[in-house]
């Protein structure tokens, strides 16, 4: 009689039905396809550094091995989360041994980002040598993650997350097993089980291994969109606070806000805020939209983005999300400009090149009777004094630096009412200057 100690332990749904050739593997096919990059490497039969970008669970780990085993080389795995130098050095070991035995090396180094400068530094002179092939799994952008040295050495593949259908096949897959062929899962189920896994292969499986032990445990032979709602959690997307889908998206909310699409900025910001976004830091943000893309186009957009934000200051979370969501819907909708947005990076440019020019006397105050006999102030004109409150003809720039001309009000908005006022204060000047 088998005990604790003695019976075999099965392993988990996810590792039995892992791919053992290109053929098997679900999903990835821009990659893997006929012509596609990987499957063209591997019939050529000589392996190449790369480095593998994508979200968790579809497939890095996966294809890494089934290239290993497609190249007839030693696959040696380490984790950048656990292993350090002295593993980066047993490793180099063992790729030297192989090779006296006329095998290769493939290396793969899961979570690669979590490596330092040093560490990505160290497989350098081993890859530019031949001594392996340098495979780096990462769910970060490698621009910013990965060093420069190590990333011109290695070809970016970007993985694409499960779509519904390539997730159904996989679900196909999984009722396909012997153990599981009495066993039926409705649609409603299916269908809820691919929403919560988005996109992430893995952790699909594991609600269904989940959903079938739950299953046979009580003698079950049809999982139900009931049984779902019983075993899963509260589901979250893919969101990272700190990484490559948090900037995505708030970029994304931002240029819907931009594009003057009200729906789609709303999409994003709800999204983020599914994710665990700080809607703190989302107001801050909205804020920032309505001087960068609105300006003075509307100024209300500001006073809405202001308000917003101090309402979820009083009102916090849930209640206080909807004047965010409100202040997105407004901005989306109002007239764009970002003359004033241009006008100040031209500026603070100009400033830079042109040095510390004095201010001309006549723009000085003269608070003393020194600073009056030395001309401070003196043939200032005060506009509320001239016609229609404007001095025409007058110059407010230092001597000898003529004013730029970088503000340029738009055709929308506000801003129409401003180009027409700017334009008949420029003809006052000109008909001063004609005298």
């Amino acid at each position: 009689m088998q005990d604790l100690f003695t019976s075999p332990i099965q392993a988990p749904l996810a590792e039995r039905l892992r791919p053992k050739n290109l053929d098997e593997v679900v999903g990835q096919q821009h990659l893997i396809g006929e012509g596609k990059p990987l499957r063209v490497a591997l019939e050529s039969g000589i392996p190449h550094s790369m480095l593998l970008w994508g979200s968790p669970g579809i497939g890095k780990t996966t294809l890494a091995r089934i290239l290993a085993q497609g190249f007839a080389a030693q696959f040696l795995p380490i984790s950048a989360v656990f292993s350090g130098v002295k593993d980066i050095r047993e490793a180099v070991s063992k790729a030297e041994i192989a090779l006296q035995q006329g095998q290769k090396t493939i290396l793969f180094v899961d979570e690669v980002h979590r490596f330092n400068k040093a560490q990505q530094d160290a497989f350098l002179p081993y890859v530019e040598s031949g001594l392996i092939t340098f495979i780096g799994a990462t769910t970060e952008n490698p621009s910013f993650e990965v060093n420069s040295a190590l990333l011109s050495r290695a070809q970016v593949y970007v993985l694409k997350p499960l779509n519904s259908n390539e997730l159904t096949q996989l679900t196909e897959k999984v009722f396909r097993l012997p153990e599981y062929q009495n066993i039926q899962l409705n649609d409603d189920a299916r269908d809820s089980i691919i929403q919560a896994a988005d996109g992430d292969a893995r952790r699909l499986l594991n609600i269904l291994e989940q959903l079938l032990n739950a299953a046979l445990a009580q003698n079950h032979t049809h999982i139900k969109l009931d049984d779902v709602g019983k075993n899963l959690g509260q589901k979250s997307h893919r969101f990272d606070k700190g990484g490559e889908q948090f900037y995505n998206q708030i970029s994304a909310l931002h240029k819907s806000v931009r594009g003057s699409h009200p729906n789609a900025a709303l999409y994003w910001f709800c999204r983020m805020l599914d994710g665990g976004a700080d809607p703190r830091y989302l107001a801050r943000r909205i804020i920032r939209m309505a001087w960068e893309d609105i300006g003075l186009a509307d100024p209300r957009a500001l006073t809405i983005a202001n308000d917003a934000a101090q309402t979820y200051e009083r009102l916090g979370s849930p209640e206080g999300e909807l004047a965010l969501a409100q202040a997105v819907l407004y901005l989306a909708a109002a007239a764009k400009s970002n003359a004033g947005y241009k006008a100040y990076n031209q500026m603070r440019e100009f400033v830079q090149q042109h040095g510390s020019a004095e201010v001309p006397i006549h723009l000085c105050n003269a608070p003393t009777k020194l600073m009056k006999e030395l001309g401070y102030g003196k043939e200032y004109r005060y506009a509320h004094d001239e016609p229609n409150a404007y001095a025409a003809g007058e110059t407010y720039m230092p001597e000898n630096l003529a004013e730029p001309d970088f503000y340029q009000p738009v055709s929308r908005g506000l801003e129409i009412k401003i180009a027409e006022k700017m334009a008949w204060l420029k003809q006052l000047d000109e008909e001063t200057l004609d005298h």
